[in-house]
């Protein structure tokens, strides 16, 4: 009879060791608090699985399984990942989340076998690993023209609004990440020849890069800068009131038009509504941090930028899949800005 070890406890010291830093990445770095709130989603979702289906969740040694006792593992395996998906998308979770989780659980069996040396076969990768091209949302080189300059729309926001757009518009335009912006202190600006320069290293990828400011950016500096190098220049904000009161910005901004967003469930494509009238949402109410950094990529390929030095400024690797989403976006929108101008073209008064 083969001998099974309970997967919940193994996948807590799993977290443990990823905190402590007894596990790390490849390349010696420490896993990042992200990852590791990542693989705590995911040891909810099991326990919750587990209770919810009566599912007992278990791992062996395959080394001292018989070939039939073998293949019952592998059907077990079969049927965690069929059960535990169905779970996951009864909870009204999408592909990106569901393959996320996969993808952790594969991470969790890898360390079994190389860092616990428990061989637990490769059954590991069954648990496919489902993924979907999410619609792409920036705001447009008019509308961020529109939050730099217009001081009458200044004048009717609240004091925090004016600092969280100030915010938004420098993470538009330097392609920060929200966790990086709030790291800047006075030695991430340095002048050059008369010119001002943010110069920063990724907390994310440990990327470094030097961007030159416009004119506009180096405002903003200089209204939030302190005398002293110790202290942020942006005072720390919760991304729930910063994502809040942006979508505020962007209603105070007339940007409502209306949107439809969709999203992949098991392959399939479905409309996102979050009301019940099922009316498609505003751009405004789409507006959030993860803007910034897409906006700034996008704007700067549109604008006619070259990709490598896009790249070279967003600190993303030369093979990096993620980027050439941005480029395929950037194109889309210049065919749609093309096609406005052969519109014309076709019609003669």
């Amino acid at each position: 009879m083969k001998k099974t070890v309970d997967l919940i406890p193994l996948f807590k010291q799993f977290i443990r060791d990823s905190e402590t830093g007894k596990r790390l990445k490849k390349n010696g770095n420490r896993i990042t608090s992200g990852t590791i709130d990542n693989y705590r989603y995911v040891l909810h979702n099991l326990i919750e699985f587990s209770s919810s289906c009566d599912f007992d969740l278990r791992i062996c040694d395959v080394q001292k399984l018989t070939k039939r006792e073998f293949e019952s593992e592998k059907n077990y395996w079969k049927k965690f990942y069929r059960k535990f998906s169905d779970f996951m998308y009864k909870k009204g979770c999408y592909d990106n989340y569901v393959g996320s989780n996969m993808k952790q659980i594969r991470t969790f069996f890898n360390y079994l076998k190389n860092e616990k040396h428990f061989n637990t076969g490769d059954f590991h990768k069954l648990l496919y690993v489902r993924k979907e091209e999410v619609d792409i949302l920036v705001i447009s080189p008019e509308q961020l023209k529109f939050l730099i300059h217009n001081k009458e729309f200044e004048t009717i926001l609240t004091p925090p609004e004016k600092r969280i757009k100030d915010i938004f518009v420098f993470g538009c335009t330097t392609g920060l990440r929200f966790s990086d912006i709030f790291l800047l202190t006075t030695k991430n600006f340095e002048m050059q020849n008369g010119d001002w320069y943010l110069k920063v290293k990724s907390k994310k990828t440990k990327a470094y890069s030097s961007i030159k400011l416009p004119g506009y950016a180096v405002n903003i500096y200089q209204k939030y800068k302190s005398k002293s190098a110790k202290i942020t220049l942006f005072t720390p904000i919760t991304l729930y009131t910063f994502n809040k009161t942006l979508k505020s910005i962007g209603e105070k901004a007339n940007f409502t038009a209306p949107i439809e967003f969709s999203r992949e469930r098991q392959g399939k494509t479905y409309t996102v509504y979050k009301n019940t009238l099922k009316k498609p949402e505003r751009f405004c109410d789409k507006m959030s941090s993860h803007m910034m950094r897409r906006t700034a990529i996008t704007t700067l390929l549109i604008l006619g930028m070259p990709e490598h030095l896009v790249r070279t400024i967003s600190g993303h690797s030369a093979n990096s899949n993620s980027f050439y989403r941005y480029v395929h976006f950037a194109q889309s929108y210049v065919d749609k800005e093309i096609e406005k101008i052969h519109d014309k073209l076709e019609t003669y008064d």
